[in-house]
């Protein structure tokens, strides 16, 4: 059980050092797109003010949060030493992450983004478990 929570744990900060960290990379390599994108999305957020999201780019958030989600499922599953419970435990924790930044960001996100984003998840994670 242990590990199972510790898999969960270093799952978990796994996702939110990849996420973070490939966001900052994208940002830097792609300035003037990318960078750009996630500075206007950020001071909406902070002040409140427009935002129009540029669909390539959420469809980017998409795929990057399939494959981040896929590797720390796969690293809960090797640090629990099994590969059902802590992914799937991983996987609805991080989806109560996702739920609370659709909220945070629904009225600047077009609704098909916040379903697709959240709905991958959770299966993105238990994928990365079988691995």
């Amino acid at each position: 059980m242990v590990r199972i929570v510790l898999g969960v744990i270093g799952g978990f900060i796994a996702w939110a050092i990849m996420w973070f960290g490939s966001e900052k990379i994208l940002s830097a390599i792609w300035p003037e797109g990318f960078g750009a994108h996630q500075r206007a999305f950020e001071a909406a957020i902070k002040n409140g003010g427009q935002f129009t999201a540029d669909t390539t780019l959420l469809l980017i958030h998409i795929v990057l949060a399939s494959i981040v989600s896929v590797m720390s499922g796969f690293l809960a599953a090797l640090i629990a030493g099994e590969h059902i419970r802590a992914p799937l435990v991983l996987g609805f924790l991080l989806l109560a992450f996702g739920l609370l930044k659709a909220v945070m960001s629904w009225q600047y996100v077009p609704i098909w983004h916040h379903v697709i984003f959240t709905a991958l998840l959770i299966p993105m994670a238990i994928l990365g478990g079988r691995l």
